[in-house]
């Protein structure tokens, strides 16, 4: 026993000789290692193992932490289980910040940007793409004798259901409850849709259910690559309700403090995206069911990024 207490001290003091050098390594490792954040939806998954693949390329270690919901990540971005993940302004602007203010998609952009900035959260620049809400029908549904035929605006919906017709919409339940999904819709429309014409489902089964024919309408998102491949079409959103949806890393300010290269290796990606390329990408996993790791691969040496 003696032996191991001697062996035990040696040991300890020939690591404090080594000096900071040693021990230096290890911190900057541990400081390296960056946590990024994703919601439970494909065009999360994927820009999370984009973001994970090109920081890795930059020497940093990534934990990917996906499959959360919008209030769950957002959590873990303010306490910092996260370091940075990839938001939407609208769900910011109205879900997080509580502001119901009409503003234009620069104006949206500047304002989250403030507000999250005096709770330590900094938006980077922007990407070009719109993930914003929209309602899409699918044309001769054989089911409800094509209800929603005729229909190209959310107010030929509004004026369907006010007519006492009762075309049955399939969405998230997140969407039914948000002041930016049905809740708002309703009022700046003028119509209740009623709980019995509400399906709410999961993501991944709302475009199923609605190619089926087991529902007229459904809420999907404006960058979803099974909207071209379905060939559905979305009714025009003629009152301007929903607000954009800009797709913008968040980063923590003491992440990027201890880490300033960060913006320009994201603001590099964000530069690379926007709708016309997120349908593209969503499809080819919703679609074409390729993985998401060699989607986000093929995708990031085709431009160059690793």
């Amino acid at each position: 026993m003696r032996f191991f207490k001697h062996f035990g001290v040696m040991a300890l003091s020939a690591i404090l000789c080594l000096g900071p050098a040693l021990l230096g390594s290890s911190v900057v490792a541990q400081a390296a290692t960056l946590t990024v954040g994703a919601k439970d939806f494909t065009e999360q998954f994927l820009i999370a193992e984009m973001t994970k693949q090109l920081l890795e390329s930059k020497g940093y270690q990534v934990d990917k932490k996906d499959g959360m919901g919008s209030n769950i990540v957002r959590a873990a971005l303010e306490s910092g289980e996260v370091d940075l993940y990839w938001e939407y302004t609208g769900t910011s602007l109205i879900t997080f910040n509580k502001v119901t203010d009409k503003l234009s998609p620069e104006a949206t952009y500047e304002k989250v940007k403030e507000l999250d900035g005096k709770k330590g959260l900094v938006w980077l620049k922007p990407s070009r793409a719109n993930d914003t809400y929209a309602l899409a029908i699918r044309k001769g549904n054989p089911k409800t004798d094509g209800m929603a035929n005729g229909m190209a605006t959310i107010s030929d919906l509004a004026a369907a259901y006010n007519a006492g017709k009762k075309p049955l919409m399939a969405t998230t339940a997140e969407f039914t409850k948000r002041e930016d999904g049905l809740l708002g819709l309703q009022k700046t429309y003028g119509f209740k849709a009623g709980r019995a014409n509400i399906r709410p489902i999961e993501i991944g089964l709302v475009y199923p259910a609605l190619g089926n024919g087991d529902v007229d309408v459904a809420v999907v998102g404006a960058t979803d690559g099974r909207v071209a491949a379905m060939k559905l079409v979305l009714l025009k959103d003629d009152k301007n309700f929903f607000p954009n949806y800009a797709m913008v890393p968040v980063v923590r300010q003491e992440t990027l403090d201890a880490h300033p290269d960060l913006q320009g290796i994201l603001e590099s990606l964000a530069g690379k995206l926007d709708d016309a390329t997120m349908q593209k990408l969503n499809g080819e996993v919703d679609v074409e069911r390729k993985s998401i790791p060699d989607v986000a691969t093929q995708f990031l040496k085709a431009q160059g990024l690793i």
